[in-house]
């Protein structure tokens, strides 16, 4: 890149959203210049970087540069920036107005996505809105070859992943030409292209391009270009990111480049991308900028701090206003190749940053007895109270109340006048009127409570805001496999190194790096940045010799291309370093690994593979093939500009600059306060102790040592804490309620995350079809992390049984498994695993996971059959079963329980699993995923000891209790509020029902009483049970009523037992939601379960009913299955439009990609997109269903089991119903024959399955 000039400015720039930070290399200033500026401040210059760079340059020259004149670059050696200008545009969907091409019948393909809700509790089902305002649809198709023999030679061409495809419709472009110029004359000129298969067979995207340019459109961005890789949605959300940004920054870079003078040429100009690498200003596009800010963080604090201050892997920590980013790094930068950003997936090569919505300006809230902080931000306008602008408490107004932040060091900048200090005395005013709601509450509780201080408060509401970010940094290291105590915390941002003590004291690390430049370490972090080129292309094969030798001639074309872009850059080839990737993963996954060719250049990529798939996931698949996605290849132009400098040793101690009074766990200290410019190599301050460090504010903890290190950066060694509850107290602790909530819940969440991890099957790695949870001693629910709604609560019965089933027969090492209905389980293929656990012999918790295993046995594959009239035909039914005994699992045991489902009133045989292995495999992860759960509540009892963990267990349980009748009480109050009743009105009593589509009917009466908060369901008066598979277990009942229940409060109280602690359900036994141990009950798990979602809802005015349906589909034969829920539109409700095409209530299971599904499978998707005008009409219309439209290429067995296709789903006040659902075939001969909701057929080649699935109910009387 040429020679360095010692004689000129460097400058490296991050344009965040609130500042802009600058770090400039100025000759003869060994430490640099540090300026930090508000990003947007029209009143004074119209760009921040501009005015850094301008500010810099006139005081480097002595000469006064005029704002409205360009900058001279003959000073200038180097410039280097990151920006959040892509990040605001995609936040605030401010980008360019695009369009989205796609193949004809994938119209909404982008909007449907995966179909997965974002929130299952949210009964708007918010959705990010589309990038793209207009679509058009191509006339072209190319579909993939799976068996040469069956097409001929000439109409087949090789794809670039060395696919066979076939052009079977050839783009159209004169239909093509009218579409464009319509959106033209709309004024749309920026376009994303989609197109089905483009990955391997690109021409057709090219040939849109081309015309596309002819015809002045300014910016096409084609899928196949960006990211050629295998996967429609990923791939089209990424083109439309795309195209929707770049423009955006374009204009942006545009303008920055001009407010400098003609000499800008030779002014080396870079901007940093997601991926932690830098590019030209030509290279810079709109998908790869929105991590750019927090990348230079990552860059900033990895090739700083390890190697040089420590050997450890670091998890880097940087807390700012509205969030905090969470990274790791052990060597290597981690990267992950798919993120989601404010709604958007992008599939690129990017740095694995974590954002939390948790920061100095997260809200302090008190509710229903616990303290809450975030997710809501109170934002930089008006901001926390302290800021003078009648803002809410927040974080940062907790930290000025205990000292934590010094106004003395902070700059005047608030008011409206923007001119006054920060205001503590209002603060405090504000945390004393808390004060007084927080000790009342108390009190009410228990009389004789102590009453907290302000300062009790603070601290409170602080300990829970580091438990709240400790939980992602949990998750990101042991998801991974890692010990997060091993680690050490690289803390940066401006809000951070007031935390970093407690968090890493909490996460059990030992020590906390600070970076001498911490407050702006993602601007450093450009200046030691490289410049990176990378190509990929799609090649798909199995991994053997040959497809090893074919992979080498790719990468070296590959290669070719990274050096040539890395030359014509100015890299000599001495600083041009290369990284090959081969992207594997085993058949019949999903989970890639983009695997690293070794340093010697030896191809050993598969055993690699396996290594990091064991690492990861916890074991190897045998037997299996190994695949071949793409190839990668990443070139780096090694820059070695900012080097770290060493500090002289200290000459005396540290020098005091003064003393404050910060308090801490035991109450107030005089804290001695340091500056770190003012620091030597070697100076040592014991905490309690405060270092300033520019703007950012370091808290040294009372039992913490802080160091300076040869580079001038702070090392602070934390002293683990032995904790000081006492369960003593009758009543919780109101902050630490909210931390065993956090604790908790984390709990079950890693739990499912080993479960995801160590599974084998697509239904729970991919699809998520799966939940964990933990109970008290007694089997009663204390968390249940929210995977899959339908599950929610039912296991605490599931857990009861087999308490009441075994008794004293219970031993440690014991690991139990059951499926069957009577025994608290949903439906034969979801089994559940459940470990007690003990402490010196006595029962003091369970964990259990339930996961849906694809093939449990039955009268069809994937155990899901259509016209199952008793439980036996279902597969495997295990009501009790010790499937480990005293630490030894029993294979042959649970071997023969599922390959031999057994009846007494029988005679036939059923067959028995068609997956043993699978189900081995999954059922070994759903152990592991219950002994990760057991090990951290051990740490949790070792922390806190057992009397009070198990006193917290039930704490929470009441909390979320209180929460329930807070809701009830004033869905009471609402609906007498919109009665007419007279006499008496502290009870409310509403009757509700609805029918199956054969006639049963589903009645509830609902009383809720207004005084007590409680609430009785009653079902008596539904249909008794029935001669077919739609029969639901009490479980799935009690998981609608909890699900219905926690959709209706509308803060995220905890998933426990409490919440059904004021509720009464009861069932009329024999009816078809308590049925016998012999009826069938396939659907009642994923049909009726909906059913009693819409009637409880509807009940309580909250919403018109959904789909009411999960669609589910199965087909196979004798080699393969496979098994989708299919989504539909959402209820409207009296302030919401419904949402179309979604997962509704009782599921959130993921859809497989329409490419990955032609791939996979003998099939071709014809059409996945919105049922138009199916969504009922009103004031608010209801969601519109889906269309999906399959053709087989070889005979299979179908079978579909649906609702709604009789009984539409209905309206509410006023508005109409949604369209009923519909399922078709239309055989080889055109006929097109109604298959009714229920059905198996024997499917021929050629042959169209059409299904129809319902809309949503509208709300309110249509205008």
């Amino acid at each position: 890149m040429g020679s360095a000039d010692a004689n000129k400015l460097r400058f490296c720039i991050d344009r965040g959203g609130t500042f802009t930070d600058v770090y400039a290399q100025v000759p003869g200033q060994p430490d640099g210049r540090v300026l930090k500026l508000l990003s947007v401040d029209p009143s004074n210059y119209d760009d921040a970087p501009v005015e850094g760079i301008r500010r810099i340059l006139e005081e480097f020259t002595g000469q006064k540069i005029s704002r409205c004149s360009k900058l001279p670059t003959d000073k200038i050696e180097w410039i280097r920036m990151g920006t959040t200008v892509a990040t605001n545009a995609l936040l605030e969907r401010k980008g360019e107005s695009i369009a989205l091409c796609v193949t004809r019948g994938f119209r909404n393909l982008l909007q449907i996505g995966n179909q997965a809700r974002p929130n299952i509790f949210d009964l708007t089902v918010s959705k990010p809105s589309n990038l793209y305002e207009e679509v058009i649809e191509v006339d072209e198709r190319v579909e993939l070859i799976h068996d040469t023999k069956d097409s001929s030679s000439a109409s087949l061409v090789k794809g670039v992943s060395g696919e066979m495809v076939k052009v079977v419709k050839p783009l159209d472009v004169e239909m093509l030409k009218p579409l464009l110029k319509g959106l033209l004359e709309k004024g749309i000129s920026c376009l994303a292209v989609v197109l089905m298969h483009s990955y391997t067979y690109p021409q057709h995207e090219i040939a849109v391009e081309r015309l596309a340019a002819s015809m002045g459109f300014k910016h096409v961005s084609l899928s196949s270009a960006l990211t050629p890789m295998v996967r429609a949605v990923p791939r089209g959300l990424t083109a439309s990111v795309d195209a929707y940004l770049t423009p955006v920054i374009k204009e942006y870079l545009s303008g920055f480049m001009s407010k400098f003078d003609e000499g800008l040429g030779k002014v080396n100009v870079l901007f940093m991308q997601s991926d932690g690498g830098l590019a030209p200003e030509s290279r810079f596009s709109g998908h790869k900028a929105v991590l750019s800010g927090p990348a230079g963080g990552v860059v900033g604090y990895s090739q700083t701090l390890f190697g040089l201050e420590t050997e450890k892997p670091l998890i880097g920590f940087d807390m700012g206003g509205t969030s905090t980013d969470v990274s790791r790094y052990a060597g290597t930068y981690e990267q992950v190749l798919e993120t989601q950003i404010a709604g958007a997936i992008i599939q690129a090569p990017q740095l694995d940053i974590n954002t939390v919505a948790a920061g100095g300006g997260s809200k302090l809230k008190f509710q229903f007895g616990a303290f809450r902080v975030g997710p809501e931000s109170v934002g930089a306008h008006p901001g926390p109270v302290c800021y003078r602008k009648g803002g809410e408490l927040a974080v940062t107004d907790a930290n000025l109340v205990l000292g934590y932040v010094i106004p003395d060091y902070f700059p005047p900048i608030f008011g409206s006048n923007e001119d006054q200090p920060l205001d503590i005395e209002e603060t405090r005013k504000e945390f004393e009127n808390l004060a007084e709601q927080i000790n009342s509450y108390q009190k009410s509780q228990d009389p004789f409570a102590k009453d907290m201080t302000v300062e009790d408060i603070a601290l409170g509401f602080v300990n829970v805001a580091n438990e709240t970010m400790c939980r992602p940094i949990r998750q990101l290291t042991e998801m991974k496999g890692h010990e997060t105590k091993d680690h050490a915390l690289a803390c940066f941002g401006g809000a951070g190194p007031q935390h970093a003590c407690a968090i890493a004291r909490s996460l059990g690390m030992k020590e906390v790096l600070i970076h001498r430049f911490c407050g702006i370490l993602s601007a450093y972090g450009m200046g030691l940045a490289d410049v990176v080129e990378e190509v990929q292309e799609p090649y798909s094969a199995i991994y053997c010799l040959d497809s090893v030798q074919e992979a080498s001639h790719r990468e070296a074309a590959l290669l070719s291309q990274v050096q040539q872009k890395l030359q014509e850059q100015g890299f000599r080839d001495e600083n041009i370093k290369t990284e090959t990737y081969l992207n594997l993963r085993y058949e019949g996954t999903d989970t890639s690994i983009m695997v690293k060719k070794r340093q010697d250049g030896d191809c050993k990529y598969d055993l690699d593979f396996v290594e990091l798939f064991q690492q990861e996931y916890g074991f190897k698949l045998l037997n299996r093939n190994i695949l071949v996605s793409d190839v990668r290849v990443r070139g780096v132009g090694v820059t070695n500009i900012l080097k770290p400098l060493a500090l002289e040793s200290a000459s005396c101690s540290p020098k005091v600059e003064g003393n404050y009074k910060v308090y801490f766990e035991y109450g107030w200290q005089e804290t001695p306060l340091y500056k770190l410019e003012n620091l030597g190599y070697g100076n040592v301050m014991q905490g309690p102790a405060i270092i300033m460090n520019g703007n950012s504010t370091v808290i040294v903890e009372p039992r913490c040592k802080a160091m300076i290190t040869k580079y001038g950066n702070i090392k602070i060694e934390i002293e683990s804490a032995s904790s000081t509850l006492k369960a003593a107290e009758k009543v919780a602790n109101v902050v630490q309620l909210s931390i065993f909530n956090h604790r908790f819940m984390g709990i079950a969440e890693q739990m499912g995350r080993t479960l995801q991890r160590t599974s084998i099957s697509t239904n729970i790695k991919e699809r998520l079809d799966f939940s964990c949870a933990l109970f008290g001693p007694d089997g009663g629910l204390v968390a249940n992390a929210p995977h899959v709604p339908v599950h929610l609560g039912a296991m605490s019965s599931t857990v009861r049984w087999q308490l009441n089933y075994w008794g004293e027969n219970l031993n440690e090492g014991d690991v139990l498994v059951t499926n069957h209905p009577c025994a608290g389980g949903s439906h034969l293929p979801d089994i559940t695993v459940i470990t007690p656990v003990f402490d010196n012999g006595k029962l003091v918790f369970f964990v259990a996971s339930r996961g849906h295993h694809a093939e449990i046995g039955g009268i069809t594959p994937g155990s899901m059959p259509p016209f199952s009239k008793s439980i036996w035909e279902e597969g495997a039914a295990i009501k009790a079963f010790k499937l480990v005994e005293k630490g030894i699992f029993q294979e042959e045991g649970i071997t023969k329980l599922l390959r031999f489902p057994s009846s007494d009133d029988l005679a036939q045989k059923i067959p028995g699993t068609r997956r043993l292995q699978d189900n081995l495999s999954d059922l070994r992860a759903q152990v592991a995923a219950n002994q990760r759960g057991i090990t951290l509540i051990k740490e949790l009892i070792e922390q806190y000891g057992l009397e009070t963990v198990q006193a917290y267990m039930t704490y929470v349980q009441l909390n979320a209790e209180e929460a329930a009748r807070e809701m009830l009480k004033s869905v009471a109050a609402r609906v007498l509020s919109q009665s007419a009743r007279t006499g008496d009105k502290s009870t409310v009593t509403i009757e509700e029902e609805d029918y199956m589509d054969d006639g049963s009917i589903i009645h509830l009466k609902l009383t809720i009483d207004s005084v007590k908060g409680e609430a009785n369901f009653d079902f008596s008066g539904t249909s008794p049970e029935v001669y077919g598979n739609w029969n639901a277990p009490e479980a799935v009942t009690a998981a609608a009523v909890i699900y219905c229940l926690r959709c209706l409060v509308d803060v995220d109280i905890p998933l426990n037992q409490g919440c059904l602690a004021p509720v009464k359900i009861y069932i009329p036994p024999g009816s078809f939601l308590s049925p016998s141990d012999k009826a069938a009950v396939v659907g009642g798990n994923v049909l009726t379960s909906q059913r009693i979602t819409d009637v409880v809802l509807t009940a309580f005015q909250a919403c018109a009913c959904s789909q009411g349906c999960m669609n589910n589909l199965t087909f196979g034969d004798d080699t393969f299955g496979y098994y989708e829920t299919i989504g539909g539109g959402s209820g409207a409700g009296p302030s919401w439009d419904g949402t179309s095409g979604v997962q509704c209530h009782m599921t959130n299971t993921r859809m497989t990609d329409p490419e990955i599904f032609e791939q996979r499978y003998p099939v071709i998707l014809h059409k996945f997109a919105l049922r138009e005008n199916s969504g009922g009409v009103g004031y608010h219309r209801g969601g519109n269903g889906l269309v999906r439209e399959i053709e087989f290429k070889r005979p299979v067995v179908v079978s579909i089991l649906s609702e709604r296709r009789v009984h539409a789903p209905r309206g509410l006040k006023g508005g109409e119903d949604g369209s009923r659902g519909a399922n078709y075939l239309i055989t080889k001969d055109k006929r097109r024959v109604y298959l009714g909701g229920k059905n198996t057929v024997e499917v021929q080649s050629g042959e169209i399955l059409q299904i129809l699935t319902p809309g949503g109910g509208g709300w309110g009387s249509p205008l």
